[in-house]
């Protein structure tokens, strides 16, 4: 039988006894635990991607005037919170953020009022410092142009 170099080494190689070739103790490596996951985020956190950010929320009006009107006499108010759009006589829900940022929300909403129900997309951006509120709906059945809102203090 004729033997060349490196079979005769990995002969060798595998020669030893297990204690030769156990690491050392500070060889060892060491296990550290798993990072703990961050705690689930308050639903309308503002951290939360699924609801409307924090500045976009609240009681605005198209006629700044209707500010000071009773709730139900205020015909071009518009009420948001973490996740619904409430005008006089319609309601949209949240249905799928398509981008957002703190004070921008590019958004589908599930509309119901006057016995009709509808999808609509809509823009929502915070301006003039959180004083205003520019609203562009998008898509088929979209009302021409950027209405603009007053916040209601």
């Amino acid at each position: 039988m004729r033997w060349t170099m490196p079979a005769a080494l990995l002969l060798l190689a595998g020669c030893g006894n297990a204690e030769d070739k156990a690491p050392a103790p500070e060889e060892k490596a060491s296990v550290a635990p798993p990072p703990k996951a961050a705690p689930p985020a308050a639903v309308g956190a503002d951290n939360d991607d699924k609801t409307i950010p924090a500045a976009i929320r609240g009681r605005w009006a198209l006629d700044a005037a209707d500010c000071a009107k009773k709730p139900g006499t205020d015909l071009t108010a518009l009420v948001i919170d973490a996740a619904d759009l409430r005008f006089h006589e319609s309601h949209g829900e949240l249905a799928r953020v398509r981008e957002r940022d703190a004070a921008r929300i590019v958004a589908d909403y599930k509309f119901s009022g006057e016995g009709m129900e509808w999808d609509q997309s809509m823009v929502l951006t915070v301006e003039d410092g959180g004083k205003a509120l520019v609203r562009r709906d998008q898509g088929e059945g979209a009302a021409p142009g950027a209405m603009r809102y007053t916040r209601c203090s």
